[in-house]
């Protein structure tokens, strides 16, 4: 690689650092904003340059090969240097941004929190992107974060991961949704009922945090009756009408629901503490201004929908 026709550029890297992570051709167009074509030229261009495939088919799927494993610290390196040599010299303007922002995010706050952040961006930042990624427990959203391939992940585990950082972001009330004709709707609901009730319970979105409310009841050596276990919460609400069935949720999650399907939104007899959200965050893109815009609009809706956290200061 001495020969000045075998120089690489930034987007280069860019392209080789996606395609690691996606393994894709078509999703790294999409993720860069670039065509198909334009993905497949570059890949020739580094194939030729380190003199080697590295992205080699298998099935459906392309799969790095051992010499660009062996990159992958480098050119992370590389990049995130970039990164903050760029910060540091060109001020951020959201309105001309064309940034692709991604946000890690359990789907029952994606329904109503994340279309307000969907509406900052169109509004604000009109040229950048936005992709929201779920949560699930096969996604280790840590190594994303560090990776540089997520930007802030949204979470509400009782005990936050150590090393990143995280800010509050708001707290919310948990109830109970149900069909509104349920026998449990009509009166003030007791802890036994409750317990006793068939429940839909989300599977949980991490394998190694559990779930606030699994959580709670099992410090108080409790149980409810899991009937129905779901991958995606915003199934839930679709299953209640009709049925006996109990979904245990936060309060803005409910109330959307409840305006839009045959639903009641009953106070839970059980002491739960208020689902707190907050957002987190690597080091290596604390001071990026990108970046610190991105969490600032996510707290601006956050105070919007009047449910914002009484501890607002950020952990370092």
């Amino acid at each position: 690689m001495n020969e000045p026709d075998e120089s690489l550029d930034s987007q280069q890297l860019r392209v080789l650092k996606t395609l690691l992570s996606e393994r894709s051709v078509t999703r790294t167009a999409v993720r860069l904003n670039l065509s198909q074509p334009a993905v497949s030229a570059s890949l020739r261009r580094l194939r030729a340059v380190f003199g080697d495939e590295l992205l080699v088919r298998s099935g459906n799927a392309m799969v790095p090969t051992a010499r660009l494993l062996e990159l992958e610290g480098a050119l992370r390196d590389v990049l995130d240097g970039m990164d903050r040599l760029l910060a540091d010299t060109q001020p951020f303007d959201p309105a001309s941004t064309q940034s692709t922002f991604t946000v890690g995010c359990p789907d029952y706050l994606s329904t109503v929190f994340m279309a307000g952040v969907a509406r900052v961006m169109r509004t604000q930042a009109p040229c950048a992107r936005l992709q929201v990624h779920p949560l699930g427990p096969d996604f280790d959203f840590e190594q994303a974060l560090a990776q540089g391939d997520m930007d802030v992940v949204i979470g509400n585990w009782p005990r936050p991961p150590d090393g990143l950082h995280l800010a509050p972001l708001l707290d919310d009330q948990i109830v109970c949704l149900m069909c509104r004709d349920h026998a449990l709707a009509r009166a003030p609901l007791s802890q036994a009922d409750y317990l006793a009730a068939p429940h839909v319970v989300p599977m949980p979105f991490s394998s190694t945090h559990r779930g606030v409310i699994d959580h709670h009841l099992a410090s108080l050596r409790l149980a409810r009756n899991a009937r129905i276990t779901i991958p995606f919460f915003s199934m839930a609400p679709h299953m209640l009408p009709g049925t006996d069935l109990v979904f245990t949720i936060s309060r803005h999650f409910a109330n959307h629901y409840a305006r839009l399907l045959p639903l009641a939104v009953v106070d839970c007899p059980v002491d739960y503490p208020p689902m707190r959200f907050y957002q987190l965050w690597h080091p290596r893109t604390h001071h990026a201004a990108a970046q610190r815009w991105l969490r600032q609009a996510l707290s601006g809706v956050a105070l919007q929908m009047g449910v914002a956290p009484a501890e607002p200061q950020p952990r370092r």
